[in-house]
């Protein structure tokens, strides 16, 4: 083991309970994050990107763009999402960071769930926080944005989880990104169907309270389910590389 992962590693394996060693591999994947601040902006500057060349694009006009804002906001999201989910295990497994991981005592499972959180707040939580000024700019009422954050701040996170999924059956594949596309998409089609339908109805008035209550079924299907699928999909990619 070279002394990088030594370093990486040295908090996990000193016999801590399994909640430290998810604070711990949650504080070392945000401390690369921001070493690597490239890979950090990129799902933001192509989020920021799509949503402003869309108007350019197909229509500038008022209406058009109140009617289908929050669609190209969550579809912008979705696909920045998307765009970062490759680094997720990439950087740690080309280093040999993951394979020490899978090794070591605490649950894999926990440790997954913390590098996919930490995913989330650098990827997903930015995007959250980004929406309001660009909801302004395609001509977003003031409650539609509010619901539109909501939905983003709910939905974001199942994309990670979800994302991770595919993103450690890849791992370490040729074309990793197509196929990773391949994989993913189909499965955040819900999650955008229902969070582009939560938006539309706040704009008629009708209410959303169900539209709210699935998707946070979604997320809390996804933190209970993704992170055992992703570890599963980390040990099969870890024994086939």
């Amino acid at each position: 083991m070279n002394a990088k992962v030594d370093a990486v590693l040295k908090p996990v394996e000193t016999g801590v309970g399994p909640v430290q060693a998810m604070i711990a591999v949650f504080s070392r994947d945000v401390r690369v994050a921001f070493r690597q601040r490239q890979d950090l902006l990129n799902p933001l500057l192509f989020f920021v990107m799509v949503v402003t060349l869309f108007p350019l694009g197909v229509s500038p006009e008022v209406e058009f763009l109140r009617q289908s804002g929050a669609g190209i906001l969550w579809v912008a999201a979705l696909l920045s999402v998307l765009l970062s989910l490759d680094h997720l295990f990439r950087h740690d497994f080309d280093d040999g960071t993951l394979e020490q991981l899978v090794l070591q005592p605490q649950p894999l499972f926990l440790l997954v769930l913390a590098k996919t959180l930490a995913h989330w707040m650098l990827t997903g939580l930015p995007l959250v926080l980004l929406t309001p000024i660009l909801g302004i700019m395609v001509h977003l009422e003031g409650n539609s944005i509010a619901i539109l954050c909501l939905t983003l701040l709910i939905g974001t996170p199942v994309l990670s989880l979800i994302g991770a999924i595919g993103a450690a059956l890849t791992l370490g594949l040729r074309s990793a990104g197509v196929l990773l596309s391949l994989l993913i998409i189909p499965l955040y089609i819900p999650v955008l169907i229902f969070g582009t339908g939560t938006v539309a109805a706040a704009s008629e008035g009708a209410p959303v309270a169900g539209y709210l209550a699935l998707m946070g079924a979604f997320l809390v299907l996804a933190l209970t389910l993704a992170p055992f699928a992703s570890a599963a999909a980390l040990r099969i990619s870890m024994s086939n590389s």
